[in-house]
């Protein structure tokens, strides 16, 4: 099967984005922050409002995007295989790294002072558990195992659904992306209540929707690539505002703040993050060349140990361009977010080709179905 080349530069991109969304967090972090943000949050000026709002607020496509793109390769699952032939391959690839830097993040971290040995030893025997306290990055491999876990089972619908039926999955899932907000303006919603979080929609809502939007687009989205690219930029630039304000008009400087109320538009099951998803998706679709330069596919196929080591990186870039440096924020956020690209990038490059590495860093090759 021939690569989907234009997955090869979306995959980097949201790469990207995931660490310029970490770099953005140590500008508003609260008292409990590590080097990403806590429970609560607190903006020290101006500047740092804006530019965390930009910068931030339109990366925010990243986590989804990871979530369509595994989609658009995986979905539905080949006929014939059944599940346990697809959980060993898909797990077999994503399990052992995970739980490598699960481990590292534990104990690392006492080197350089940044933890100490009962955090390390609890991270430890929680290791099945949950991520270590300072990896939260880590958190997205649990929903994104759910997914793996429900594909087998989604996949025969999807293979005789037809594309209405698929929009009408659609549309209450983007009625379900609005939850957050009616919960915020006019309380608990369509049975929601203090005994009972599962609403009307729950089984609509999550990152479930975005794996039957990759789908959808792959087998039922025939638009021509001017559409595609005018629609997604039209997407992009609505869902990018939206995203954007939200986290804006709430962020006032000075003021310490609960950070799940300030990133309320920022959450990736929100009708803005989904429409700013779509967009970037739709745009990223206008690629249409014939393969991938050789560059372009090893950067895409180092994705995935990136994206487990970019904290260890982030942090030191932090001290260095932050702390010591002192750079104003609009340079300072996407410095640290570059720094930490390179640096990941040349780890991998340089560990890769050690045998077993692909075992901790994940670095393989992956072939997409055309």
């Amino acid at each position: 099967m021939k690569r989907v080349v234009f997955l090869d530069y979306l995959r980097i991109f949201a790469c990207f984005l995931v660490m310029l969304v970490h770099a953005s967090e140590n500008f508003y972090g609260g008292p409990d922050s590590t080097d990403m943000a806590g429970a609560t949050s607190l903006l020290l000026n101006e500047a740092d409002r804006l530019w965390v709002s930009l910068y931030d607020g339109f990366s925010r496509m990243a986590v989804p995007l990871f979530v369509i793109m595994s989609a658009y390769l995986l979905v539905p699952m080949k006929e014939g295989e059944n599940s346990f032939s697809f959980y060993k391959k898909r797990f077999k690839r994503i399990l052992p790294p995970m739980f490598a830097f699960i481990l590292f993040y534990a104990f690392l971290p006492l080197l350089w002072g940044k933890t100490d040995i009962d955090t390390a030893m609890g991270d430890f025997y929680r290791t099945f558990i949950n991520f270590p306290t300072l990896a939260g990055h880590l958190w997205f491999m649990y929903p994104l195992i759910g997914l793996y876990l429900f594909i087998p089972i989604i996949s025969p619908w999807l293979r005789t659904c037809s594309a209405k039926e698929e929009r009408l999955y659609l549309g209450l899932f983007l009625v379900s992306t609005c939850i957050p907000y009616l919960n915020r303006w006019v309380g608990e919603v369509w049975g929601q209540c203090f005994w009972n979080e599962y609403h009307m929609l729950w089984y609509f809502s999550g990152y479930l929707g975005y794996l039957i939007m990759a789908h959808y687009i792959r087998v039922h989205l025939n638009w021509s690539r001017s559409k595609r690219f005018y629609v997604g930029l039209a997407c992009l630039a609505t869902g990018a505002f939206l995203t954007i304000y939200s986290f804006y008009v709430q962020a006032i400087p000075g003021e310490l703040l609960v950070t799940p109320e300030l990133e309320i538009g920022w959450s990736f099951c929100t009708i803005n993050c989904v429409i700013l998803t779509a967009g970037a998706f739709l745009l990223f679709t206008c690629i249409e060349k014939e393969s991938t330069p050789a560059y372009i596919r090893e950067c895409s196929d180092f994705t995935y140990g990136m994206y487990l080591m970019h904290i260890f990186w982030l942090g030191m870039w932090v001290g260095i361009f932050k702390e010591d440096m002192n750079l104003p924020t609009v340079a300072c956020i996407p410095a640290i977010a570059v720094a930490t690209f390179v640096s990941c990038w040349l780890s991998m490059k340089v560990l890769t080709p050690v045998w077993g590495a692909k075992w901790i860093l994940g670095a393989e090759k992956k072939l997409a179905r055309s």
